[in-house]
């Protein structure tokens, strides 16, 4: 056989200038068991596309495998969550907000009675009441005549 022409068809076939039926030839060329040794390394190439093309990568029992599985319904188990789970987050933000407003009020608190502390003393009692003489007049002269009468009244009313 002329091994020129293979050689040949080697080079358009790398420059992808060969057409089906060439590269159609090369293919049966290299599927022959004797091939020169010069063109043993390109045997391997040729040969392993017609291996793929006899060996299937899928089979049918793949398919018949998959489809069975689309087929087959499982059940889904359902979580039960129950109201104490529900709220959860609710009770820890309430806790949250709880212990935020007590370290308030006692912050609050412990500010306040420093400010207590530094008020000048003539101001501590300006809010208290004392007792001593009435100012308003109208009152004053009829309160003071009436606690007058009753001091004096019991020794008159014996005699």
């Amino acid at each position: 056989m002329d091994y020129k022409y293979i050689e040949q068809l080697l080079e358009r076939y790398w420059r992808c200038e060969t057409s089906l039926q060439e590269e159609e030839i090369l293919r049966s060329f290299f599927a022959q068991e004797r091939v020169p040794e010069s063109l043993l390394p390109y045997k391997s190439l040729f040969s392993f596309v017609q291996e793929e093309k006899d060996e299937s990568v899928l089979s049918d029992k793949f398919d018949a495998k998959i489809l069975s599985l689309i087929d087959d319904e499982q059940p889904v188990k359902a979580k039960v969550i129950t109201m104490r789970q529900r709220l959860a987050p609710l009770f820890k933000a309430a806790a949250v907000v709880a212990i935020v407003l007590t370290l308030g009020n006692a912050i609050g608190g412990a500010f306040s009675a420093q400010d207590e502390a530094a008020v000048p003393a003539s101001m501590a009692n300006a809010n208290k009441t004392s007792e001593g003489p009435s100012v308003a007049k109208a009152d004053s002269l009829h309160r003071d005549s009436l606690q007058h009468n009753m001091s004096t009244s019991p020794s008159s009313i014996t005699k």
